[in-house]
């Protein structure tokens, strides 16, 4: 059986899902609270509908936040890049160091306010891009810095 990777991401990343759940849910919600009083004579089963989608939006910014920093786990060794995500379905990722072709970090606003920033690494791969979301800022320099050392001294060419 497969080993799980050995970290997890930040736990920063519990604030940063949640203040991101947020603003997206906020929008949602208002947008169809705006959408169910601008329509005149709207049924009273549209209300609910929009109050569910409150009480969807609540669980999603308080549960998903949580799940997800359970879940997502990563891992850099000689060999590959593995990795672990998800909250409500699972994906497991795993690419041979050999197969690397790129390796980018991005730290967006958001995340800059909570430390954070995310690693891409791209491969050899019909999948796409390996991307390990929420590491702490100084330890995503730090995983780039060593995927760039390892990766050098590799001798296949990443096709």
């Amino acid at each position: 059986m497969l080993r799980e990777p050995a970290y997890q991401v930040s736990p920063q990343a519990i604030g940063f899902w949640t203040v991101s759940a947020l603003i997206g849910d906020v929008l949602l919600v208002l947008g169809a609270v705006l959408a169910w009083l601008v329509v005149p004579g709207a049924p009273g089963w549209v209300g609910l509908l929009v109050l569910l989608l409150a009480l969807v939006a609540v669980a999603h910014v308080v549960l998903m936040p949580r799940i997800r920093f359970r879940v997502h786990r990563w891992e850099v060794t000689d060999t590959a890049v593995h990795t672990r995500e998800g909250w409500i379905g699972r994906q497991t990722r795993i690419a041979p160091i050999s197969r690397v072709q790129t390796v980018d970090s991005r730290q967006g606003a958001l995340q800059r306010l909570f430390g954070l920033a995310s690693i891409t690494v791209t491969t050899a791969s019909a999948a796409g891009p390996i991307t390990v979301d929420c590491l702490d800022a100084e330890t995503a320099r730090h995983v780039v810095a060593r995927l760039t050392a390892i990766t050098a001294t590799t001798e296949d060419d990443a096709t």
